[in-house]
């Protein structure tokens, strides 16, 4: 099941990049919001292919969509994923309507085995300024399942694989190992995001 745990204003845009995350939030947003697709081009093979996609999905459910394309080479200091990460909400936070990404709980589970492999453990926020993360209680599982019960269709991207990446190398070799320790940590990370939500912390991340 889809959840929601931040009010929605009626007219939005979503960061859509194809992907099963992105297009079953996509189908449940427009049901009852305005909502506007953003893409963001990496300049990857995998990202011009997604853009074909996102494109076809536009005009085949009639929502308006905004194309942009990262224009500035990655630094020597940055990771490819920080580089990505920072360029992406330079574009989100240029919109005049609020923006919906679609962090969910597995990526909140997988953040804080990260930070806390960093020294202190944290959650990611509701709120980013004009960014809004609406669903952080929601399995990957249901996005997935909602896409199915609906007959959508969707883009996989190669570089989700990538375990050369750190996020990669935590979601598809690490997890295995902490759900052995811990099978109940999806839990207990939807506890800490509620928490969170109720009351003011320090102890929050911006991805």
């Amino acid at each position: 099941m889809i959840r929601i745990t931040t009010k929605i204003p009626r007219s939005i845009t979503l960061a859509f990049s194809g992907g099963v995350d992105s297009v079953a939030a996509a189908n449940f947003l427009s049901r009852n919001h305005n909502l506007t697709l953003l893409f963001v081009d990496h300049r990857t093979e995998d990202s011009k292919r997604a853009q074909k996609f996102v494109q076809q999905f536009s005009a085949k459910y009639n929502l308006p969509l905004k194309c942009y394309t990262i224009a500035k080479d990655k630094p020597t200091n940055e990771s490819k994923e920080e580089f990505w990460r920072n360029e992406r909400y330079k574009i989100f936070h240029e919109q005049e309507q609020p923006v919906i990404t679609c962090h969910h709980l597995d990526d909140c589970v997988e953040t804080w085995v990260w930070s806390s492999l960093h020294g202190c453990g944290k959650i990611i926020p509701a709120k980013n300024r004009n960014v809004i993360r609406p669903f952080l209680t929601t399995r990957k599982a249901d996005f997935s399942s909602w896409a199915k019960r609906n007959n959508l269709s969707w883009c996989e991207d190669d570089s989700n694989y990538d375990t050369r990446y750190t996020r990669n190398y935590i979601r598809h070799k690490m997890m295995v190992d902490v759900l052995h320790v811990n099978p109940g940590i999806h839990k207990t990370i939807r506890k800490k995001i509620i928490n969170e939500q109720r009351t003011s912390s320090s102890n929050v991340y911006s991805p």
